[in-house]
């Protein structure tokens, strides 16, 4: 008998735009960016992530900007991405020694030759998984902070103060004059040293850390 196809099976499937397509995922532990095309694995490429001091930010952002000859530092491509506290991209580098290590201000850094395959294959729009713990791992404790200091582990900071009725301003992840206000009546009124840094006993506080 003659098995007529389902109307589920016979819906064809969403047409997907470039942007959806091409996915890229970078995962920290391996030091490894992948490059997705329709949801499947097409070419893996060794990568060098962010120091602990500055480290690369974890989440999920977009391609914005896509540009040629940045500068030594640069290599030769970068492909920027809609962090909201700072510039991050990924890019080439002149250190290829760097490869494999957290050596980096926070950005992706690639192999030439391998940033500039990239390149061509990923349009503006494409989604970029930072994968990672934003305080930096399980078995690590979260850096201190102070003003000057950017990233998600600042984010999450004011969004507790806030939470908690100290920080009034924009959470955008950048450690400015206002979240050192806020943190100070924090600490006042915690009991805690004045300090305006963000030690392992505050993140314990604002329940961000065990």
């Amino acid at each position: 008998m003659l098995l007529l196809p389902s109307k589920a099976q016979a819906e064809p499937l969403p047409i997907m735009s470039e942007q959806e397509a091409v996915h890229l995922v970078v995962d920290p532990s391996k030091h490894v960016l992948t490059l997705f095309v329709h949801g499947r694995p097409v070419k893996k490429y060794r990568v060098a992530l962010g120091n602990p001091a500055t480290p690369s930010p974890v989440g999920q952002y977009e391609v914005v900007f896509k540009g040629k000859h940045w500068g030594p530092g640069f290599g030769t491509r970068w492909i920027g991405l809609n962090v909201p506290w700072g510039i991050y991209g990924i890019h080439g580098t002149n250190r290829p020694d760097s490869i494999g290590y957290n050596r980096s201000h926070g950005c992706v850094r690639m192999r030439n030759k391998d940033v500039e395959e990239l390149f061509e294959r990923v349009p503006i729009g494409t989604k970029v998984t930072m994968l990672g713990h934003v305080l930096g791992g399980l078995y690590r404790e979260p850096r201190r902070l102070a003003e000057g200091d950017a990233g998600g582990d600042v984010l999450l900071i004011q969004n507790r103060l806030q939470a908690a009725g100290f920080y009034e301003g924009e959470c955008h992840g950048r450690f400015r004059g206002a979240t050192t206000t806020a943190l100070k009546r924090y600490q006042r009124m915690q009991g805690f040293p004045v300090d305006g840094v963000v030690s392992k006993e505050i993140y314990q506080s604002l329940g961000l850390w065990e």
